[in-house]
């Protein structure tokens, strides 16, 4: 995955959450993802290649940042 998110060139923090677009499935990386034996802890662009939505199998592209 590539080092920054969205398309206004600002990196993503590794505590980062990112909702798909698609189904509104919140990856939190403080959770990881079960589904998928992602271990919690583990940031955003450092999933696996393979990884998708584990609700709706979006591709991690159609993720965008949770602001809070």
């Amino acid at each position: 995955m590539s080092a920054e998110a969205g398309d206004d060139c600002t990196p993503l923090p590794d505590d980062s959450r990112l909702e798909c677009r698609i189904c509104w499935y919140v990856y939190d990386p403080a959770e990881g993802d079960d589904v998928h034996q992602i271990p919690a802890g583990t940031p955003f662009l450092e999933l696996p290649d393979y990884w998708r939505c584990p609700q709706c199998d979006s591709e991690p592209a159609a993720f965008i940042p949770v602001v809070d």
